[in-house]
């Protein structure tokens, strides 16, 4: 604790705030002609207005002079905004021209950044490589945030000359969002990004150590008498599909192959300029990159990123997260689009000689979406989302009858999200509204909550030129249903009403609705180099969110004091610099410190591209509420974790980086390692080959492994049964990416995944708060433990008499897959794409818990038959 205050009190006199630039403001210029645009600049509309210059270099040496000049000029019609800059070039040879996908631009590159709202907050950013590969995003939360599922319909060209390159651009007023009014003023900044320099030039200076990038932006003036235009597109689609797979004799859901087909309709709809309603009718996401294979032996759910465009556009707005920090993968947010047409929760066994088949996915059978954002600073978001009633059907094949039995019932998804901005975006105001209805029936009513609701409101203030930050979120769910679907959701790992040792929570098995509260709290200095902020999140015991959200616990309040300091200014070797430092605490709304940690990080860019990073952490001894799985709190040792990684120039045509950690738990509980490698080489601009092997072994003597009742005559209890497991994963991801032009591609992605657990050493917990380690746990072994190899189940005789008391199934386990799909995209017109598709699968899975990448291989590719599926999708943009 004396060192942590004496870095503070040492920092005080070194906390100075980011330096401010004059704003610079650009003209655009009405033109009756409008340019056409082939990236040749030389139509008789660019002899108008004025060219602008004068760039500054943003790094890596903050104000340094620029290596090229740059210049750029803006027209505008009642229809368009265009926009030509000069890239000029000393040497046009060096120019790198790389052809990449969409959004995933390399090489030399311009952009320009719109805000249009002029909220100081939002800014549509435009840009193009050198290659003519278009990369879109917003800027959100003043630019701390972009969002690339931003596709505008715009046009782009560009050209390489013998004095540099040029990009020329239309942008339809259609994709930007302004008010009506007769003389616009909007943010502006232009950016060129020179590759073989690693150099990033900005028309308006920003400092790097600016708490924001989209206030600190320049003016365009000269807009007059433009009106907000309202979008109108249509987009049809078909969709057949082939499968192939394995199929079983006799059983008419699984005969080896299935044909289908499907169409379906995907809408944009202007309600004003600045409100788009977003309509997908019977939608298909057959294009889709499958997830990755892993193995999670925790009691919490993984957290799977979004990848169908309909949910991944815009929902920056819909966001609600309660988690700590800006970030969104894997924060608990009250929003979690993936549950919206999720695998089907209910799967029923068919009977002796029967056959039963369950979707592998919950049909959606239509969505809506109105986001935008009004001149007066008011952003909404609203989703709504019907999914299908999903059976499965078991088919007698003697009386020839079929069964439906529900899987997932019929349900309506809601989100409403508003937030309203006020002093020029100095103060955010808003609240998020969500809702799960569903239809049950007497099979589903203990299965799934009747309702769910969640509500919150936020509140946000910047100080001091947006230099210091305050603020706080909060929510409040309900949960309704029967008293046996509401006692589970209580005994649930998430919440653990049931723990005996919880004298502050009250399990109630009559309830029919659960209620809670969270909320995070985010209040500290960002601008200038050094940062000095304050991180929590909390969830009372009876928060519940996983109907539409996502939640990994309940019961919990956790808070981080994050120290920051930053380097921006190349010196030695070094082209910047970072140290962290986080101290964290966590508790249980009983009172009880469960956790204390210390962690620190350091992280280098070189000024030959390369960078490294070092971070650790000590955490203290813990409690843990949750590792017996609704059983009481139980005392683990304190754990030491370490992980570095170093990666090159990633400008170059091979490069590659590789990344290691360790996990350690005092008193060798747990030893954890992981190593990952990823090499990337481009043979030429249009081919990105990409491969990246892991590896990871854990060995954990605490591993749970099931609960077990146990009724001896002197002793009724559970009985929590632990083992040692030695855990091996090996995994490959290959990606090639083939970009025939910017709008024409190939894309192979493929993953062999190998993992075995081993088990040994079983226990029972016995005092899961003693203080001595080896006295929270007894040994199951000598004449208690006999195991019958045919049936693979491990039988226990605690008292020695000859009677089983207890058993349960050997856990070990073989995992070998292999996932890998083949897309070609071809967008031959703006917003209208053709797909051809072809995934396979395959999974062998076996139960002797070792671990042979050979022979596994071996036995994935000669003992299965693949899952393949072949599809073509055609989409087709009608624009009014």
């Amino acid at each position: 604790m004396k060192s942590v205050l004496l870095i503070l009190l040492s920092g005080l006199t070194l906390v100075l705030p980011a330096q401010e630039y004059e704003k610079r403001t650009c003209t655009a210029t009405r033109t009756g002609a409008a340019p056409v645009i082939d990236g040749e600049l030389d139509d008789e509309a660019w002899t108008e207005g004025e060219w602008e210059g004068g760039f500054w270099q943003y790094a890596p040496e903050e104000g340094a002079p620029v290596s090229q000049k740059t210049e750029f000029k803006l027209l505008y019609d009642d229809y368009n905004i265009y926009v030509a800059i000069k890239a000029y070039d000393t040497a046009p040879d060096s120019i790198v021209s790389r052809m990449t996908r969409r959004d995933d631009t390399e090489g030399d590159k311009v952009s320009v950044a719109i805000d249009s709202y002029f909220d100081q907050r939002t800014a549509f950013g435009f840009e193009v490589s050198a290659a003519g590969v278009k990369g879109d995003l917003m800027w959100i939360d003043d630019g701390l945030t972009e969002d690339d599922s931003f596709d505008p319909i715009w046009y782009v060209k560009t050209g390489i000359n013998d004095w540099g390159w040029a990009a020329e651009m239309k942008i339809p007023l259609t994709q930007l969002r302004f008010s009506a009014s007769d003389r616009q003023v909007w943010g502006f900044e232009v950016v060129r990004e020179i590759f073989r320099h690693n150099e990033t030039d900005f028309w308006q200076p920003i400092a790097r150590n600016a708490s924001g990038l989209v206030h600190n932006g320049g003016l365009l003036k000269g807009l007059t008498s433009i009106r907000p235009r309202k979008l109108f597109d249509l987009t049809p689609y078909g969709v057949a599909r082939l499968e192939t797979y394995e199929g079983e004799k006799g059983n008419p859901y699984h005969d080896g192959s299935d044909i289908k087909g499907n169409i379906g309709l995907d809408a944009k709809i202007g309600v004003t300029n600045n409100m788009i309603l977003s309509l997908s009718l019977n939608p298909d996401f057959g294009q889709v990159e499958a997830d990755p294979s892993e193995v999670n032996l925790t009691a919490f759910e993984t957290f799977f990123s979004e990848k169908r465009p309909f949910f991944i556009e815009g929902n920056n707005i819909t966001d609600y997260n309660l988690g700590l920090g800006s970030g969104g993968r894997g924060n608990d947010n009250l929003f979690y689009s993936r549950r919206i047409g999720r695998q089907p929760r209910l799967s029923h066994s068919a009977g002796e000689g029967e056959y039963a088949y369950t979707p592998a996915f919950t049909p959606i059978i239509g969505s809506a979406k109105l986001t935008g954002k009004s001149a007066g600073g008011l952003s909404v978001g609203f989703i709504e989302a019907v999914t299908a009633k999903v059976n499965t059907r078991i088919y007698d094949p003697l009386a020839g009858e079929t069964k439906y039995r529900t899987a997932e019932p019929l349900t309506n998804y809601s989100v409403g999200r508003v937030q309203k901005d006020f002093s020029g975006g100095k103060t955010i105001i808003g609240g998020i509204v969500t809702s799960t209805v569903r239809s049950l029936d007497a099979e589903t009513e203990d299965y799934f909550h009747k309702s769910a609701t969640s509500a919150g409101i936020d509140f946000t203030r910047y100080f001091a030129n947006m230099n210091y930050i305050f603020r706080l979120r909060t929510a409040v769910s309900n949960v309704t249903g029967t008293d046996d679907m509401i006692a589970r959701t209580q005994r649930s790992v998430i919440h653990n009403f049931a723990r005996p040792d919880a004298g502050y929570l009250d399990y109630d098995i009559t309830r029919t609705s659960l209620s809670g509260f969270g909320g995070n709290l985010m209040a500290g200095k960002l601008g200038g180099n050094w940062q000095f902020i304050y991180l929590s999140s909390w969830k009372s015991p009876g928060f519940e969110t996983n109907d539409i959200g996502y939640m990994l616990m309940a019961d919990m309040y956790m808070g981080v004091g994050v120290i920051n300091y930053n380097i921006y200014k190349p010196f030695s070797v070094f082209r910047n610099m970072s140290f962290g430092t986080n101290l964290i605490h966590l508790m249980d709304f009983g009172g009880n410190t469960n956790a204390m940690a210390v962690s620190q990080s350091w992280s280098a860019n070189y000024l030959n591209q390369w960078h490294t990073f070092i971070s650790a952490q000590l955490t203290s001894r813990e409690t843990d509420n949750h590792l017996l799985r609704g059983g009481p709190a139980m005392k683990m040792p304190g754990q030491m974790y370490l992980s570095a990684g170093i990666e090159s120039d990633g400008r170059k045509k091979l490069s590659g980086e590789m990344q290691f950690s360790v996990s350690k738990t005092f008193n060798d509980v747990m030893t954890s390692y992981e190593l990952g490698f990823e090499l990337q080489y481009r043979p030429f601009n249009t081919l990105t080959l990409n491969i990246e092997p892991g590896w990871s072994r854990t060995v954990n003597m605490m591993q749970y492994v099931t609960l077990r009742h146990f009724e001896g005559m002197n002793d009724q209890s559970e009985r929590y049964i632990f083992g040692s497991i030695d855990q091996k994963i090996y995994s490959i991801s290959i990606r090639a990416d083939y970009n025939i032009t910017p709008d024409l591609s190939i894309q192979y992605w493929g993953q062999p995944f190998f993992g075995a657990g081993d088990y040994s050493e079983f226990k029972r917990i016995t005092d899961p708060v003693a203080t001595d380690f080896d006295s929270r746990y007894e040994m199951l072994d000598g004449g208690m433990v006999s195991y019958a190899i045919k049936d693979r189940m491990y039988s226990i005789d605690e008292n020695l008499d000859s009677s089983e008391d207890y058993s349960f199934d050997n856990p070990d386990f073989t995992i070998s897959e292999f996932l890998h799909n083949l897309v070609v995209r071809w967008e031959f017109l703006p917003g209208s794409t053709a797909y051809l598709v072809w995934s396979q699968s395959r999974e062998y899975p076996a139960d002797n818990g070792l671990f042979d990448v050979r022979r596994q291989s071996a036995d994935l590719f000669r003992q299965t038959i693949p899952h393949n599926i072949f599809l073509v999708k055609f989409s087709y943009r009608f624009g009014l």
